[in-house]
């Protein structure tokens, strides 16, 4: 049986809704993606963190989930912490998508059956919301963070196009833009949800 890892990246976040503290609404949408990772069925969940940003994993983790410390919130060390622990496929994501559907992470894990590698992009604003590969991660996967990275940069990089498949995106919250995007609708993002007064 495959074993697979889903992980929540700390990523930074430089904006906060006026009147809300940046901490904790970093905090607030880290802690609904890594509630969402809990419940999948079809992997298990992680964290990983810089030591800074340690202490945040640890208040926001469920008990016995993985925590991953890695230099920088980049792909790779991420990838080869999953890679060390025993699992045969990982997907990494932004932990600021607090109302993110598990289906989404459903469709990023799929191609990899098939595909070197998986990625997710990050709507609108640009970046990544996701990357997936088998592990361990192969060679010509190059290291980049999820706001910076694209599908058409790990292209390059690969020995053909198509072993990069592309695989619906979803935003990011990363603005003000982003904020009037949030469906009431949706379950969960509990946390995200009483931040903002609803």
């Amino acid at each position: 049986m495959t074993r697979r890892v889903v992980v929540a990246m700390l990523v930074p976040v430089p904006w906060s809704p006026p009147g809300v503290d940046l901490a904790a609404w970093r905090a607030a949408l880290a802690e609904d993606v890594v509630d969402l990772l809990a419940r999948l069925a079809q992997a298990e969940a992680a964290i990983a963190a810089t030591a800074a940003d340690r202490p945040l994993a640890e208040q926001i983790a469920w008990p016995g989930m993985r925590i991953y410390e890695i230099p920088q919130p980049t792909v790779l060390p991420a990838l080869t912490a999953a890679a060390a622990d025993g699992f045969d496929q990982a997907a990494v994501i932004a932990a600021d998508a607090p109302d993110l559907p598990g289906m989404i992470l459903g469709k990023l894990l799929r191609p990899l059956e098939s595909k070197a590698v998986a990625v997710a992009p990050g709507g609108p604003g640009g970046g990544l919301l996701g990357v997936a590969t088998s592990l361990p991660a192969p060679g010509w996967l190059a290291d980049h963070d999820l706001d910076t990275g694209s599908a058409q940069r790990l292209r390059k990089d690969a020995p053909a196009p198509g072993d990069v498949t592309s695989t619906p995106q979803w935003r990011r919250l990363r603005g003000p833009a982003d904020l009037a995007t949030l469906d009431v609708a949706l379950e969960g993002w509990e946390n995200t949800r009483a931040l903002l007064g609803g």
